[in-house]
């Protein structure tokens, strides 16, 4: 590897369930952010981190923005913000739609306000024509003036060296900020426990996962190489419990299942993994639970 003598922090933001995190986890070659189809799956600022030909790119990949309901929604609102405004650049990801909405619109007006250098990526271009391509570049360039507009497909990975090579523009000198062997700044027991949160919800009806926090109790490294991770499962209402845990134990046992098996790709080890579910109402709304939970204030 070529000897970090640039680095690049850029702000990946958009509106939710817009590819965010499959464009962060595509750039820095594996899971750092979960991935569902459910808008509002990422809730903090996380850092994915990748090293190529002496440059240190370092992602901070963003909630969505929307109009928040809760102390939570309010704090992942202001997450975005914040990070637009400390660093070197903004990638804006947008769907392949001819149109702006409330959310590109008020993104938009952040990147004028602190005259932020942007790339617009034009995500999902592997399910449009080119014709269509052309109508949605025309309209964001009316917009606003983006420093580069690059059509991509996080999921395919098509585009995305064109993207490194724009963001790399914004690279300055100096020393690298994090090891080289360093993927995310996300401790290990966040990470497994935002893994458990992604197959919740893959899994269960959309109105459970919202209310949903993982907090992980216990964490054991075995001589034998062996992992042993509790963690348990926070729900805001009882009904919520018994869909989480299913009929015998069965929804929960594959939550569990499903979990494991990307911890252990993750941590390249053997897991064992139990999963506890309680009820604490209106945590969401509760400044010290939410802090308890990882979503320090900013």
């Amino acid at each position: 590897m070529n000897q970090i003598t640039k680095t690049a922090v850029i702000s990946v933001v958009g509106r939710p369930n817009v590819g965010k995190s499959t464009l962060t986890n595509k750039l820095v070659g594996q899971k750092v952010a979960i991935v569902s189809s459910k808008p509002q799956t990422t809730r903090t600022r996380i850092t994915g981190i990748l090293n190529r030909d002496g440059t240190q790119y370092v992602f901070l990949d963003t909630p969505g923005l929307h109009r928040p309901r809760s102390r939570l929604g309010d704090y992942m609102c202001k997450v975005v913000t914040d990070t637009v405004s400390e660093v070197d650049a903004a990638v804006l990801v947008v769907e392949p739609i001819a149109n702006i909405g409330p959310a590109e619109e008020s993104l938009i007006a952040q990147l004028k306000q602190h005259r932020m250098p942007a790339i617009l990526a034009i995500n999902k271009i592997d399910t449009l024509k080119k014709e269509e391509l052309l109508a949605v570049i025309a309209v964001y360039a009316q917009a606003h003036d983006f420093e580069a507009v690059v059509p991509i497909s996080a999921r395919t990975g098509e585009g995305l060296d064109e993207l490194l090579t724009e963001i790399g523009r914004y690279a300055i000198e100096g020393p690298q900020l994090f090891p080289e062997d360093m993927v995310s700044d996300q401790p290990e027991r966040q990470l497994a426990a935002e893994i458990v949160r992604e197959k919740m919800l893959r899994l269960l009806d959309r109105e459970v996962p919202h209310g949903v926090a993982v907090g992980v109790e216990r964490w054991n490294e075995r001589e034998d190489g062996l992992i042993e991770i509790n963690a348990v499962i926070y729900c805001e209402k009882a009904s919520h419990k018994g869909i989480i845990i299913g009929k015998q134990g069965a929804m929960l046992k594959e939550i569990g299942r499903q979990a494991r098996v990307d911890i252990e790709r993750m941590l390249d080890a053997k897991v064992f993994l139990e999963l506890w579910v309680k009820v604490k109402e209106g945590w969401r709304n509760n400044q010290y639970q939410m802090r308890n939970f990882g979503y320090e204030e900013l």
